[in-house]
């Protein structure tokens, strides 16, 4: 569960990178980083309810 977490927080960190650098593409930037957030917050909430998931 922890590395299909970690594999779509790259997948997001990618995509914002991606939005910020190419022209017009902002967009990408912003939907990235709301992905990576949410996908963060899921996981601290998984985290905490349940420490054993690593």
């Amino acid at each position: 569960m922890l590395a299909i977490i970690a594999i779509l927080l790259v997948i997001w960190l990618v995509l914002t990178v991606l939005g910020a650098l190419i022209k017009g593409l902002f967009w990408l930037a912003i939907i990235g980083g709301l992905l990576f957030l949410g996908t963060a917050a899921y996981a601290a909430i998984k985290r905490r309810n349940n420490p054993s998931i690593r």
